[in-house]
């Protein structure tokens, strides 16, 4: 059976690992594989590509459904004005955008920004029912390389995907470098359970159930066996706070959501 001090890396290693990818060292992971750098980012789009037809369902299924309170709990905590313009990084199929298109009214804009075009295809029928089409722009770009101007947007925010972004620190970066001075970012990704005994059960969930899950319904085990495998190596909430304080966000806080699964952070420029 698994233990998770043996899955979960020490905080030395995910440290170096942090700093490795800031630097632009070579290789990098894709998971607990290690690879070259240049690969990954092609890695990454393979890997969405494989999963985005079942992706909102895989999610649902797999959450157990709370993955849509977490990520109302996530914008609200926001708290958007009508007219803000929204940047919402590794956008996807939409879910943090529909929510924040409800808050910023008529007068706001929300862009789904993400490398995918599968991805950002998936959700258009969602963002088309809801009526938010002329609230809600998509672009297809590089988290690293955010193809707007400084201090042009009100808010950004990521939510479950900037683990996924080779240099993540160059992602928060251009999250901060587009926001406007005053603006807030925000940042929903999973982390590691904070009740040793429900870790435990996490971990045996993760890399049992869920692989046999991605299997049987979405046909690729490996993509629901690199998703625990990329958790357990992004930084724990007071490592992401001093990463981002480090940026230059201030007033940086965060809030775990079911026993720590998931963290919502929280921080201004």
């Amino acid at each position: 059976m698994l233990k998770s001090k043996e899955i979960w890396l020490e905080d030395r290693d995910r440290k170096e690992q942090l700093a490795a990818s800031a630097s632009g060292a070579k290789p990098t992971y894709f998971g607990y594989e290690r690879i070259d750098r240049d690969q990954k980012t092609d890695r990454v789009i393979a890997h969405f590509n494989s999963v985005a037809r079942h992706y909102d369902f895989m999610n649902s299924l797999l959450s157990f459904g709370i993955h849509h309170l977490w990520k109302r709990v996530a914008v609200k905590m926001m708290n958007l004005a009508p007219g803000d313009r929204i940047l919402d990084v590794c956008g996807g199929t939409a879910d943090l955008a529909i929510l924040a298109a409800r808050d910023v009214g008529p007068a706001g804009n929300v862009i789904v920004y993400d490398i995918n075009r599968a991805m950002i295809q998936a959700g258009l029928h969602k963002v088309a029912n809801k009526g938010f089409a002329s609230r809600i722009g998509y672009v297809q770009g590089n988290a690293e390389t955010v193809s707007f101007p400084d201090n042009h947007f009100d808010a950004t925010m990521v939510g479950f995907g900037i683990r996924n972004v080779t240099n993540m620190p160059r992602g928060f970066e251009e999250m901060y470098r587009v926001l406007k001075p005053g603006g807030k970012m925000m940042c929903l990704e999973f982390s590691r359970p904070t009740f040793a005994p429900f870790r435990w059960l996490y971990d045996i969930y993760s890399f049992y159930i869920m692989p046999f899950l991605g299997e049987l319904i979405a046909g690729s085990r490996q993509a629901y066996t690199h998703l625990p495998e990329s958790i357990r190596m992004f930084p724990l909430p007071d490592e992401l706070s001093d990463l981002l304080t480090q940026i230059g966000f201030s007033r940086v806080t965060y809030r775990n959501l079911t026993n720590g699964i998931a963290v919502i952070h929280l921080a201004i420029k």
